[in-house]
Protein backbone atom coordinates (compact mmCIF):
# COMPACT_ATOMS: atom_id res chain seq x y z
CA UNK A 1 0.00 0.00 0.00
CA UNK A 2 1.51 3.20 -1.00
CA UNK A 3 0.86 6.44 1.37
CA UNK A 4 1.60 9.92 0.56
CA UNK A 5 2.06 12.43 3.48
CA UNK A 6 2.35 16.06 3.30
CA UNK A 7 3.49 17.91 5.68
CA UNK A 8 5.03 22.03 6.11
CA UNK A 9 1.30 24.21 5.73
CA UNK A 10 0.25 26.72 8.06
CA UNK A 11 -0.75 30.50 8.76
CA UNK A 12 1.57 33.15 6.81
CA UNK A 13 1.29 36.78 6.00
CA UNK A 14 1.08 38.18 2.47
CA UNK A 15 4.60 38.30 1.04
CA UNK A 16 5.56 35.40 3.05
CA UNK A 17 7.17 31.78 2.23
CA UNK A 18 6.20 28.25 3.24
CA UNK A 19 7.68 25.23 1.90
CA UNK A 20 5.86 21.74 1.64
CA UNK A 21 7.27 18.53 1.62
CA UNK A 22 5.45 15.05 0.21
CA UNK A 23 7.31 11.63 1.17
CA UNK A 24 5.84 8.47 0.09
CA UNK A 25 5.66 5.00 1.43
CA UNK A 26 5.04 1.54 0.34
CA UNK A 27 6.60 -0.22 -2.79
CA UNK A 28 7.10 1.32 -5.82
CA UNK A 29 8.69 -0.02 -8.73
CA UNK A 30 8.61 3.52 -10.78
CA UNK A 31 7.86 7.13 -10.07
CA UNK A 32 6.66 8.19 -13.38
CA UNK A 33 5.08 12.08 -12.15
CA UNK A 34 4.63 14.19 -9.23
CA UNK A 35 3.27 16.73 -8.55
CA UNK A 36 0.92 19.64 -6.43
CA UNK A 37 -2.39 20.53 -6.51
CA UNK A 38 -4.99 22.74 -4.40
CA UNK A 39 -8.21 23.18 -3.55
CA UNK A 40 -9.78 26.87 -2.64
CA UNK A 41 -12.66 27.00 -0.87
CA UNK A 42 -15.69 26.11 -2.71
CA UNK A 43 -13.47 25.73 -6.00
CA UNK A 44 -12.09 22.93 -7.85
CA UNK A 45 -9.06 21.11 -7.60
CA UNK A 46 -6.29 22.40 -10.04
CA UNK A 47 -2.68 21.61 -10.61
CA UNK A 48 0.00 24.22 -9.08
CA UNK A 49 3.44 22.24 -10.17
CA UNK A 50 4.98 18.85 -11.48
CA UNK A 51 7.93 17.59 -11.67
CA UNK A 52 8.52 14.30 -14.24
CA UNK A 53 11.44 11.57 -13.61
CA UNK A 54 13.64 13.31 -15.69
CA UNK A 55 13.24 16.24 -13.61
CA UNK A 56 11.19 18.61 -16.04
CA UNK A 57 9.09 20.67 -14.06
CA UNK A 58 6.01 22.72 -14.95
CA UNK A 59 3.71 25.03 -13.23
CA UNK A 60 0.43 26.69 -13.43
CA UNK A 61 0.78 30.46 -14.86
CA UNK A 62 -0.77 32.04 -11.22
CA UNK A 63 2.16 30.16 -9.31
CA UNK A 64 4.89 30.84 -11.97
CA UNK A 65 7.90 32.45 -10.51
CA UNK A 66 6.87 32.37 -7.18
CA UNK A 67 6.91 28.16 -6.80
CA UNK A 68 9.24 26.21 -7.21
CA UNK A 69 8.97 22.12 -7.31
CA UNK A 70 11.93 20.06 -6.68
CA UNK A 71 12.52 16.59 -5.96
CA UNK A 72 15.07 14.98 -3.04
CA UNK A 73 17.38 12.74 -5.35
CA UNK A 74 18.56 11.32 -1.81
CA UNK A 75 14.99 9.99 -1.06
CA UNK A 76 12.71 7.69 -3.43
CA UNK A 77 9.63 9.85 -4.22
CA UNK A 78 10.18 12.69 -1.42
CA UNK A 79 9.52 16.42 -3.62
CA UNK A 80 8.87 19.82 -2.28
CA UNK A 81 7.39 23.08 -2.84
CA UNK A 82 8.95 26.05 -1.92
CA UNK A 83 6.19 29.22 -2.20
CA UNK A 84 7.24 32.31 -2.09
CA UNK A 85 5.94 35.96 -2.39
CA UNK A 86 2.37 34.16 -1.32
CA UNK A 87 -1.00 35.85 -1.75
CA UNK A 88 -4.18 35.96 0.12
CA UNK A 89 -5.30 34.06 -3.11
CA UNK A 90 -2.87 31.06 -2.87
CA UNK A 91 -5.04 29.48 0.04
CA UNK A 92 -5.91 26.41 0.31
CA UNK A 93 -5.54 22.97 0.96
CA UNK A 94 -2.33 21.33 -1.20
CA UNK A 95 -2.18 17.79 -2.06
CA UNK A 96 0.99 15.80 -2.79
CA UNK A 97 0.19 13.79 -5.99
CA UNK A 98 1.87 10.88 -7.46
CA UNK A 99 1.69 8.46 -10.24
CA UNK A 100 3.88 5.69 -9.47
CA UNK A 101 4.03 1.99 -10.78
CA UNK A 102 3.45 -0.51 -8.13
CA UNK A 103 2.89 -4.29 -8.45
CA UNK A 104 -0.85 -3.76 -8.86
CA UNK A 105 -0.48 -1.90 -12.16
CA UNK A 106 0.14 2.16 -12.72
CA UNK A 107 -1.83 4.79 -10.68
CA UNK A 108 -2.36 7.78 -9.03
CA UNK A 109 -1.66 8.29 -5.52
CA UNK A 110 -2.93 11.16 -3.53
CA UNK A 111 -1.96 12.57 0.06
CA UNK A 112 -4.44 13.84 2.84
CA UNK A 113 -3.89 17.54 2.04
CA UNK A 114 -2.20 20.55 4.31
CA UNK A 115 -3.58 23.75 4.54
CA UNK A 116 -2.03 26.99 3.66
CA UNK A 117 -3.06 29.90 4.62
CA UNK A 118 -2.40 33.69 3.41
CA UNK A 119 -3.57 36.01 5.87
CA UNK A 120 -2.96 39.73 7.64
Amino acid sequence: QVQLVESGGGLVQPGGSLRLSCSASGIILRIDAMGWYRQAPGKQREWVAGITTGGSTGYADSVKGRFTIARDNAKIATMYLQMNSLKPEDTAVYYCNGRFTTGIGVYDYWGQGTQVTVSS
